[in-house]
């Protein structure tokens, strides 16, 4: 808003010589920041009224578990207020139209996923919390409920983002690159660069071999790379619903411990901030060989809102935590995470950046699946995997922390392996 305010009053700012004051604004690296740094102050500022709110409306976990060896750590856990995702999605919707570009249509789909996984999953907080005052025994959504929300969301984002109109100043040839599948350690740009000059090197010293050494100098012409994968409409509304469903479950699954999945979202947004960057500049896109995907870069105010606001959530969400996010923030959080991957083409190296999430949610499947086939028999303690640990003698501030440090590790590793190109 601020952004396209700055737009429309541009040549009156340069006539009347003021523009300088707020030309800050058309710098994409402040306003992201500037957007985290919003997030993170909205939420630390507006934490104690709300988490006072939640408490009085009795807006309470319910402590449950159907593990016999957590039930006293559920129980004491019983009636802190949740619902606390409002606290996070209202911080970012509030930043990204503030600080974004909101004419690009990869922030307006951004929005669109992060607002309607908050409704979904403010319903089913909704239903779960009044189950009681309601006399139903309904607890929440049930699971095939909320996938018809999540993997309809999924498909018609991923057909806007297919139909997403491409920039004026696009070359040509770079104007598909927003549909390739751009697998691991993949060029998208090689090197067709010309010989511009070859001069005699240095002349041969005394007794010194018969040839005279040749200096070749060369012009880098960076081009994308005509070996590359393009995905069809079909196979990339697919791609797009799985990532967007699949994330959104995996970061609500992991959402068991006091800071536990709002530290591992706030670590992998980091590395979306510098992903989305690059994929919006078109120099540091073919320096490194990645998509060049224009108007994406903005996803980046959209990422360091969202790492902005859970870093502020961990003030109040830190153990003992005085507020849980529930399913309204854990569902929006990774839908937001999966459509950032789609939207940039980095679907593998934010994959690798949320193993921890990865993980968690693969123990449930292996957990549940197990069971269905052996009549009763376990693969884990507990899942979630945090559960097992938990179960098996770490304390929950441990778990949390050495699974913080793993997250951070494979963000740094993910980031890592662009540069391998």
């Amino acid at each position: 808003m601020l952004y396209l305010l700055l737009d429309i009053m541009r040549d009156w700012l340069v006539k009347h010589q003021v523009y300088w004051l707020f030309s800050v604004l058309d710098q994409l690296q402040f306003r992201a920041l500037a957007a985290a740094f919003l997030s993170f102050i909205v939420v630390l500022a507006l934490g104690r009224k709300t988490i006072a709110i939640l408490a009085k409306k009795k807006i309470g976990d319910a402590g449950l578990t159907d593990a016999e060896a957590l039930r006293a750590t559920a129980s004491a856990k019983a009636n802190v207020p949740t619902m606390g995702g409002v606290l996070i999605i209202g911080a970012v919707v509030i930043a990204t139209l503030l600080l974004a570009d909101l004419s690009e249509r990869y922030v307006q789909l951004g929005l669109v996923v992060t607002v309607w996984l908050a409704a979904v999953g403010f319903a089913d907080d909704y239903l779960k919390l009044t189950a009681k005052q309601r006399g139903s025994g309904r607890q929440g959504l049930q699971e095939w409920e909320k996938l018809i929300f999540q993997l309809g969301l999924g498909a018609l984002v991923g057909w806007f983002l297919w139909t997403t109109p491409v920039h004026v100043d696009t070359p040509k040839e770079e104007q598909r690159l927003k549909h390739v599948l751009n697998v691991p350690l993949q060029k998208t740009y090689v090197d067709a660069g010309r010989l511009v000059r070859e001069a005699d090197g240095p002349a041969p010293k005394a007794n010194a071999p018969a040839e005279v050494p040749r200096v070749v100098v060369r012009e880098k012409q960076m081009i994308v790379n005509p070996n590359l994968w393009y995905m069809s409409m079909g196979v990339f509304v697919v791609i797009a619903t799985l990532m967007i469903a699949g994330m959104s479950n995996a970061v609500n699954i992991t959402d068991g411990m006091d800071g536990l999945a709002g530290g591992i979202t706030a670590a992998v947004m980091m590395g979306i901030f510098i992903l989305a960057m690059i994929a919006g500049d078109g120099e540091a896109a073919k320096f490194l060989l990645v998509p060049h995907i224009p108007g994406a870069g903005e996803l980046a105010v959209l990422a360091g809102a969202t790492a902005g606001a859970c870093l502020g959530f961990l003030w109040w969400n830190c153990w003992p935590a005085r507020v849980f996010m529930g399913d309204t923030g854990a569902l929006a959080l990774g839908g937001m995470i999966g459509f950032c991957a789609v939207a940039i083409r980095q679907e593998f190296v934010i994959l690798l950046m949320c193993g921890v999430f990865l993980a968690e949610i693969g123990s449930v499947v292996i957990q549940r699946y197990y069971f269905k086939m052996t009549g009763g028999k376990r693969v884990f303690h507990c899942a979630p995997y945090h559960h097992h640990l938990q179960i098996a003698g770490w304390p929950e501030q441990r778990v949390v922390a050495r699974l913080w440090i793993i997250s951070i590790i494979l963000v740094v590793l993910g980031l890592a392996s662009v540069k391998l190109r």
